[in-house]
């Protein structure tokens, strides 16, 4: 018995359509499933937590990036969920490096086909994250994103980028990893399990999502004119061989914001002014190629 926890509205009708696909073919070879609709903001994480308490519980998640952030921060006992995840959403980030595949009949023929693996994740306390958590330009884009009723997707990101590069700021940061502390000035910052943001933005070009480590990457503050330059690597994935950029490698890190600064999870802007981040390895069972 698979539970698939969907929002039927996402992805501007993609999920509904993905749905049915799921079903078919479910359908035609007799595998039992229970279809677990979402109504509001965090009910994914709410019908995940009542599923976990049973062992032996195999969730299928459909969605973006954020219908699987839901979906984790609402697994109440890992040793008794098996995850699968099918994107469907309107930002499928995770899946491009964690190696699910796009294609929704793909995906599925991965969870029936049956085999598992561990998958880290971001533990931040009294929440998690399965992709990226940022700060940074990478919030300055997504606080413009929100404004714009009528783009949507990948159109609205690319012009709140336009208006963010024209408007470029730096934040003032203070970081501590591997024992040591300090207040930068930067243009963004990534903590990724995963690689990609904003649909394929690929701000922690290393990051493996099973080695056990946070992948971190800090763009300093550089002379703006510098900037084009920089995100032209940084859309190839080059930007961590600047000389303005630092990418370390760690358990744990910990972001205090030293002035106005947001941060994101997994593409959603919360208020804290702090992040303590640890990866949490061989806990999160996933279906895997």
């Amino acid at each position: 018995m698979y539970h698939i926890i969907i929002n039927p509205v996402g992805g501007k009708g993609e999920s509904a359509k993905a749905l049915e696909k799921v079903t078919s073919v479910l359908d035609s070879k007799g595998v039992g499933y229970e279809v677990h609709k979402t109504e509001r903001v965090n009910h994914a994480a709410e019908i995940a937590r009542e599923l976990s308490k049973t062992p032996g519980t195999d969730i299928i998640a459909m969605g973006g990036d954020g219908s699987f952030h839901e979906v984790l921060c609402g697994i109440e006992n890992f040793e008794n969920v098996t995850l699968g995840l099918i994107a469907c959403g309107s930002g499928n980030d995770f899946i491009k490096r964690s190696g699910h595949p796009k294609d929704v009949n793909e995906a599925l023929e991965v969870i029936l086909a049956g085999k598992t693996g561990y998958v880290d994740f971001m533990d931040l306390g009294t929440t998690r994250c399965l992709n990226v958590a940022g700060g940074g330009m990478d919030v300055d884009v997504l606080l413009k994103y929100y404004t714009y009723k009528k783009l949507k997707g990948s159109a609205a990101y690319n012009a709140a980028l336009m208006y963010t590069l024209l408007h470029t700021r730096f934040h003032k940061l203070r970081i501590t990893a591997n024992g040591r502390t300090e207040d930068k000035s930067v243009f963004m910052i990534g903590v990724g399990n995963g690689a990609y943001i904003g649909g394929g933005l690929p701000i922690c070009p290393n990051a493996v999502t099973d080695d056990g480590l946070l992948d971190i990457v800090i763009c300093n503050e550089v002379k703006k004119r510098k900037i084009p330059a920089l995100l032209l690597k940084f859309l190839k994935g080059k930007h961590v061989e600047d000389s303005a950029v630092e990418e370390l490698r760690a358990e744990e890190v910990k972001i205090e914001a030293l002035d106005d600064s947001k941060f994101e999870l997994d593409g959603e802007i919360i208020d804290d002014r702090e992040l303590n981040i640890r990866v949490v390895k061989n806990t999160l069972k996933m279906f895997v190629k």
